[in-house]
């Protein structure tokens, strides 16, 4: 179910199971460019990692092993359309270390999936899709996913359908 709130230009959809986030998260790769950043927000357990998952092998067109990247902070994954950064910035104490974990060359050359993107503070680019996954009040494999784009990430939502 995918709910259109005008308010605030975002777009609200149910996910029925595991299966409904990775394709969520395989049709967003399709729309996804070098450059772009997507802020991933929820609390743990919401499905950030599972959706990073099923977007880098979308994107890489291949089944592979995606780690979390929850003690590292950071895992690169090399391909010839472009590197994606996976963050989890959970454990930065400070927004300034992120630059030593190289989110400048993210956000110039390469694509970014972002978890806990709230400790970036202001580096957090302003042309991004935010995305918010929460478990639903009814059932256990059911979650919320709410899509805000920014700057032409909210047309790339309409054009698409998602809007």
């Amino acid at each position: 179910m995918t709910d259109i709130n005008p308010a605030q230009d975002s777009i609200d959809i149910t996910l029925r199971g595991v299966k409904a986030t990775q394709e969520l998260a395989q049709n967003l790769a399709r729309l996804a460019r070098r450059g772009d950043a997507i802020a991933l927000y929820g609390p743990m357990g919401a499905g950030k990692t599972t959706f990073a998952r099923a977007f880098i092998q979308a994107w890489s067109g291949r089944e592979e092993e995606v780690l979390s990247p929850a003690f590292s902070m950071v895992h690169v994954y090399e391909y010839l359309d472009g590197d994606i950064y996976h963050f989890d910035f959970k454990r930065l104490d400070e927004a300034e270390k992120a630059f030593e974990l190289g989110i400048e060359e993210a956000f110039a050359h390469g694509l970014s999936l972002i978890e806990s993107p709230e400790r970036l503070g202001s580096h957090l680019p302003r042309h991004r899709l935010d995305i918010t996954l929460r478990p639903a009040s009814r059932g256990k494999t059911i979650r919320e996913a709410c899509l805000t784009g920014h700057g032409d990430w909210q047309e790339r939502l309409r054009e698409s359908g998602h809007a």
